[in-house]
């Protein structure tokens, strides 16, 4: 892969036009980070990151979000993230645009960082919980004959057939 692109190429790849790539980089929205222009004749260089950059920008104008909100979003995530602005989570719907931070935090930044959710419930960590619950509450009797049990390995699987086994034996 190449380890820089000219305009023209980044605009393609990113799905814009280069009169919209030019504007970008005249307004300061994403600068060239391998060669900026210098005059008549010179030429943009573009990054890897920079297209990444780019494509997050097409995305949330997409979206709808308006060109202006997006540079205050991006504002946002280059003080928050510094140069890892290409590596963000971001939620996209409905003309917002929700980052996901690794705290489980869930931040507006349309919203100048507004905090939307302070938690974000994983189902995984839940079912998690409630096998280890079981289990803990309900050891597997090693003597207990398991060819009746379901193939699924899940705990909360093994776990609840001895359950199921004594509700209908009346214990």
């Amino acid at each position: 892969m190449a380890d820089h692109f000219s305009g023209k190429k980044a605009a393609e790849i990113v799905g814009i036009s280069y009169r919209q790539l030019d504007y970008w980089a005249r307004t300061d929205l994403v600068r060239p980070s391998v060669a900026d222009a210098s005059g008549s004749g010179s030429r943009r260089r573009y990054s890897y990151r920079d297209l990444l950059e780019l494509k997050v920008i097409k995305t949330l104008l997409d979206a709808g979000i308006k060109l202006e909100s997006v540079r205050q979003a991006f504002t946002y995530l280059r003080n928050q993230l510094g140069e890892d602005v290409a590596s963000a989570q971001l939620i996209i719907s409905g003309g917002s645009a929700i980052l996901v931070r690794d705290d489980n935090e869930l931040i507006d930044v349309l919203k100048a960082g507004q905090t939307v959710m302070t938690s974000v419930l994983s189902l995984g960590t839940v079912q998690r919980e409630v096998d280890d619950a079981i289990v803990h509450l309900f050891p597997a009797d090693p003597g207990a004959e398991n060819t009746s049990q379901s193939t699924d390995s899940s705990p909360s699987v093994a776990a609840a057939a001895p359950i199921v086994k004594s509700a209908a034996s009346g214990h």
